[in-house]
């Protein structure tokens, strides 16, 4: 009987499902909605989870409130990292809710047993072994699995007991974000979820360059979900976990596409020809910088409330500050202190128009003030998704309008963009079908109390 049990804790152990290791929280905090608290619930039973929120889900509000219940369990602080400029806006809502929470970007904090809340940039200056826990918030900060911030952020939790992801939902396929999730929390590493679930094709383009994609081994798509779902909730609206939707109803999103024609020839060329490849497109992309940033200003001049402008390159961003009234521009040279400053100003209502790369400011922020973005779009969703999820989200009261300005030769954006948002629909749907399976499981099989058999059998 011994050797079947240890077969059995060998062969439980190789499968990498995410047991529980966390506890029962007695009571949850009153501010949280009925899907919040059931996934707060969720969380704290497993220990060490992630939730994929959509934005406006009250995220900032249901890490806030994981986090005081593992204080109050462990009776020492958690750290809360978050991307620039959202640690402020963490603290705001941990005073709103009445929870104990300081900011510091030095690495220094008092030890008493409140939230300590930073960005991730200053994560290297902190001691691990000072936590009982820590939340990544925007945690897709770290999907690259070659960064340096997916490096510092894996190795400060490999050792801390309780810890939490939070992010809104995966981009399509994106695989990585979910593998470096996995190994983040202490589950299979990147490398292992490809080599189990995945295999590796290789195809050529027509410059001969090759380009890996992975595809799911045969039969493997099913375990790689209900794996997953072993170890992350995924949500978009209410009812996805069974819950009403009536409080999370979205306004009108009206998207636009404005295309600018390429009347100047590319460098090697006597003609403008319009781009075939992304090479052509970036070179397509400076000698149309004047027109398309009249265009945008344009767009802006014609909206009455604030406008945010996003931009990929400098002289993008350089001549539309120039070009616009009531502007402040961001800039990747700034210190993170002014940065946050310029950030928080224009959620506030303090400047009218915000000039910004997406790379700086498209994670995590609330600008629900803002109902209109002009965005000079590249190819990567989730960078598109993140920036319109800044005023489209939960909680905003009027109709968004969303310009994208692109040159001739840039059409395949917006057709790949297009593309890509039907994928994650279908992710999404997959996702969510696994977790309700998952959650039916769970509610019948988990039996928190011993059987009682009776004496005479």
């Amino acid at each position: 009987m011994s050797a079947v049990t240890d077969y059995s804790r060998f062969v439980e152990k190789k499968s990498q499902w995410l047991n529980e290791s966390g506890f029962e929280a007695e009571s949850l905090p009153e501010f949280l909605y009925d899907f919040q608290k059931h996934l707060v619930q969720w969380a704290l039973r497993m220990g060490r989870s992630a939730i994929f929120a959509d934005c406006g889900m009250g995220k900032t509000a249901m890490q806030l409130a994981w986090a005081e219940k593992v204080i109050e369990r462990t009776n020492r602080p958690v750290l809360i990292v978050t991307p620039l400029a959202v640690g402020a806006q963490t603290v705001e809502e941990a005073d709103r809710f009445g929870i104990k929470a300081v900011r510091s970007r030095d690495g220094k904090h008092d030890g008493s047993t409140q939230c300590v809340v930073t960005n991730y940039e200053q994560l290297h200056k902190f001691d691990p072994a000072s936590f009982t826990g820590v939340v990544c918030d925007e945690s897709s900060g770290i999907k690259d699995f070659k960064s340096e911030r997916k490096a510092t952020v894996v190795e400060f939790m490999r050792t801390i007991q309780f810890r939490l992801l939070c992010t809104a939902t995966a981009a399509p396929n994106d695989f990585w974000e979910l593998g470096t999730s996995s190994e983040a929390l202490g589950l299979l590493g990147f490398r292992d979820m490809i080599t189990k679930f995945f295999k590796q094709e290789t195809s050529k383009d027509h410059h001969g360059w090759g380009r890996t994609k992975y595809r799911f081994r045969g039969h493997a798509e099913e375990p790689f979900w209900s794996w997953v779902c072993s170890w992350a909730r995924s949500i978009q609206k209410p009812s996805d976990l069974g819950f009403d939707d009536s409080r999370f109803i979205l306004p009108p999103l009206t998207e636009r596409a404005h295309i600018i024609e390429c009347t100047k020839a590319r460098a090697g060329n006597l003609f403008a020809m319009s781009a075939n490849d992304m090479r052509e497109e970036r070179e397509e992309r400076r000698v149309t910088i004047k027109e398309r940033c009249e265009k945008a200003v344009e767009l802006a001049n014609n909206h009455n409330g604030s406008t945010a402008l996003w931009g990929e390159l400098n002289p993008e961003c350089d001549l539309l500050e120039k070009m616009l009234d009531d502007c402040v521009q961001v800039k990747g040279s700034m210190s993170d202190e002014q940065k946050e400053e310029y950030l928080l100003g224009f959620a506030k209502g303090q400047v009218r128009r915000l000039v910004c790369k997406p790379k700086i400011g498209a994670w995590g922020l609330n600008f629900q003030i803002c109902n209109h973005e002009v965005i000079f779009p590249s190819h990567s969703f989730e960078q598109y998704y993140q920036v319109v999820r800044r005023c489209y989200r939960f909680g905003q009261k009027n109709p968004v309008t969303i310009d994208m300005v692109l040159s001739e030769g840039e059409r395949k954006i917006a057709e790949n963009l297009d593309r890509k948002k039907q994928q994650v629909q279908r992710m999404f749907q997959s996702l969510v079908a696994h977790m309700q399976d998952s959650m039916h499981l769970v509610s019948s099989d988990y039996f928190p109390e011993k059987e009682q058999v009776p004496s005479w059998l």
